[in-house]
């Protein structure tokens, strides 16, 4: 265990659990195992009876990360509910069903198979606040530190949840239709589906069907090693080429976890999160089911989204990155929808994270309403030009470190004023630094980009 002490101190939990290279530190099994104690130890608020529901995506390595969990928790006297490859959101459906005192998610959501990761639910079927992660960390820094060491010969103890898979559907049908006074709301529309051989694979068409919808499926047959490769929502130019090829009505696209979604107009026109959250909001806003006629976004977010909401009378309230950073606003607010650009659309109730295929049938439910195609409703947003780079890193330095760079940000920044922004941060998954510029002329944005990029990659190689 000494290699894993070196690399403790770099903090373990990004924006959304742990994720990095499956089998290297922090996911070797050794670590695992302590992760599971850890997080009993944390978490565990029900006693000697408790249990945890635990689910994963398609991975090879998903098995054996959640043995590993499964026999710290065990050590610890916990009982461990595999829920098996379900989407994220069931995890936290399945948690709070099956009164858990905690769930966990093993997936790395968009990234290629080779890395996978760990996040957690709390008892409510909400991601841990970032205290609660602070503190679940933290004792697993102690019993590294410690010198613990993983029961690798261990007998793992688990049942399994037989109905994991339908028990969801069921749920997602359920509010769906009634919402929608018992109808069926995708009735007579075709839909083209791209699974991203990842967690949704038999739980998406199954809800369509269910829902009305006649559904061809793609990326519905997983490998282990095909999660996400040429497919899913980060190639929103594949469900494209779907919708267009099969002349379908639409397309939905998912990641490998299915907590984010690209839909697909009947155009073969991919919408992004921001269309989606303008689509939804000004539909809930018309019918007084936007509460405190706010929407929860993200400093990612489109100013166009902004424009849009204000003129139907309501506002978006700004929060940092990622879905947690959203729900949390929105419990603290009690509003009732939020989410990402890139796809993370929170509908609460009845989701308590980011859920793809609910938000893809709330948006298209808009569309049966009011009689209106995708197409003609996305136009509600207009985007002010933005651009973004994201530049592959080795390490992290602190961003005051590039002088050069952080002096044209400011610049731009001045130039801008009021029109526009400037982000510029590291990626929470991945070794990744993305700068992002908005601004009303597309030109003078991308040469501003262009040259902030050059100075960044001007400091890592000198």
């Amino acid at each position: 265990m000494s290699e894993s002490i070196s690399k403790t101190s770099a903090r373990l939990f990004g924006t959304d659990g742990i994720r990095g290279e499956a089998g290297v530190f922090p996911l070797d099994p050794d670590s695992l195992f302590l992760l599971g104690q850890a997080a009993a130890d944390v978490l565990n608020q029900s006693g000697a009876e408790a249990c945890c529901v635990i689910g994963q995506d398609t991975r090879s390595s998903s098995d054996g990360i959640r043995d590993s969990i499964i026999a710290g928790l065990n050590s610890r006297g916990m009982k461990a509910l595999n829920a098996g490859v379900v989407p994220t959101p069931a995890v936290a459906f399945l948690t709070k069903k099956k009164k858990a005192a905690f769930g966990i998610v093993i997936s790395a959501s968009h990234n290629p198979y080779q890395d996978n990761g760990v996040k957690f639910f709390a008892a409510d079927a909400y991601k841990l606040d970032e205290q609660i992660e602070k503190a679940v960390e933290s004792r697993l820094r102690e019993l590294i530190e410690a010198g613990k060491k993983g029961q690798t010969d261990l007998v793992v103890a688990v049942e399994k949840i037989e109905d994991a898979v339908e028990a969801y559907v069921d749920y997602v049908c359920a509010g769906i239709t009634s919402a929608e006074n018992n109808e069926l709301p995708l009735a007579g529309r075709s839909i083209a589906l791209d699974c991203a051989n990842g967690a949704s694979y038999q739980t998406s068409a199954a809800i369509l069907q269910k829902l009305g919808a006649q559904v061809i499926s793609f990326f519905d047959q997983p490998s282990g090693e095909n999660i996400n490769l040429d497919c899913g929502c980060t190639h929103p130019a594949v469900i494209e080429k779907l919708v267009r090829e099969n002349q379908v009505d639409l397309g939905i696209s998912h990641d490998g976890d299915a907590d984010r979604l690209c839909l697909c107009d009947e155009n073969a026109k991919a919408l992004d999160g921001d269309e989606l959250l303008t689509i939804a909001g000004l539909d809930m806003i018309q019918r007084g089911l936007l509460k405190e006629h706010t929407l929860v976004a993200t400093t990612m977010s489109n100013g166009g989204l902004d424009v849009a909401i204000e003129a139907a009378g309501g506002q978006v309230l700004r929060t940092g990155v990622g879905d947690r950073q959203v729900i949390a606003q929105m419990r603290a607010g009690d509003y009732s929808l939020g989410g990402e650009q890139s796809g993370h659309i929170i509908f609460h109730p009845p989701s308590t994270t980011g859920d793809g295929i609910v938000a893809a049938v709330q948006v298209l439910a808009v569309v049966g309403r009011t009689g209106k195609p995708l197409s003609e409703l996305r136009r509600a947003f207009q985007p002010f030009p933005q651009v973004q780079r994201n530049l592959v890193m080795s390490s992290k330095p602190p961003l005051s470190t590039f002088v050069e760079a952080q002096a044209l940000i400011s610049e731009t920044e001045s130039a801008l004023g009021k029109s526009g922004r400037v982000m510029l941060r590291y990626s929470g998954t991945e070794l990744l630094l993305r700068l992002l510029i908005e601004g009303p002329d597309e030109k003078d944005i991308t040469q501003r980009a262009d040259a902030i990029v050059a100075a960044i990659r001007k400091h890592s190689e000198s």
